[in-house]
């Protein structure tokens, strides 16, 4: 992953882009059998088999599908729930101005319920926790899923202020246009594989990429991707 940048990482549903994601977190367990290859590395520094908070404060902070906000707790207690593993006083009231500044409405409501805020406010508070650890790489994972066009804009936006900000970013996205569009480099993963990777302007032109994750046919047609299980025909990348 280049040092800094927006990353994408895209792949049909059950490709596990999301057993990635939780690898990386740390809260992938070995239910039966053993691991006998490969690891996962930060800053050339090993992390699986790591506690999960020790990977945090290592600087890696993850947004979950769907969101997953304490319904119950207010905006305020579940950023400070994204704090937990910060002991500088200093550094949470920083990280708290910064989430603030990126979501206003959050700094309007911070007594309000988590569970009363629309999806797009909630999606906004589940960003903001995972910042409140100052994380130098923020892991998101569909993060625009369920969101209206103006929204997912505001999330595309954010995005792109937050790595601005020297945060670097791996997102996994079903809207790989827009995850395209504002990253540097992509990868395309498939039955637990990479099958391609690439800067992501070229993944854009790509014409596999186009036809199977943008929905696009060469005559300019459009199609769902979300519900191709098969391919008809053998990838150019896999030849």
């Amino acid at each position: 992953m280049p040092e800094g940048a927006i990353v994408a990482l895209l792949g049909a549903n059950g490709a596990g882009k999301t057993t990635v994601l939780r690898a990386i977190a740390g809260v992938l367990g070995i239910h039966e059998g053993e691991i006998t290859k490969g690891s996962v590395t930060f800053d050339g520094e090993r992390i699986d088999g790591r506690d999960p908070s020790e990977i945090v404060r290592l600087g890696i902070a993850q947004v979950p599908e769907g969101r997953r906000v304490f319904a119950e707790l207010t905006v305020e207690e579940n950023l400070a729930m994204g704090a937990h593993t910060v002991r500088d006083r200093a550094a949470i009231d920083s990280a708290l101005a910064r989430v603030y500044a990126l979501f206003p409405v959050l700094g309007n409501r911070p007594r309000q319920v988590a569970g009363y805020l629309s999806g797009g406010e909630q999606q906004m508070l589940a960003i903001g926790r995972a910042l409140m650890a100052s994380p130098r790489l923020l892991v998101l994972d569909e993060p625009s899923l369920g969101l209206a066009p103006q929204l997912v804009q505001l999330v595309r936006d954010v995005i792109v202020d937050i790595n601005g900000q020297g945060t670097a970013v791996l997102l996994v996205e079903q809207n790989a246009t827009m995850a395209l569009s504002i990253a540097q480099h992509g990868y395309v993963m498939e039955t637990g594989r990479i099958v391609m990777d690439a800067p992501a302007t070229k993944l854009l032109g790509d014409e596999d990429v186009k036809e199977f994750y943008l929905g696009l046919h060469k005559g300019g047609a459009r199609k769902s991707f979300r519900n191709v299980k098969h391919y008809k025909r053998r990838k150019r990348w896999l030849s």
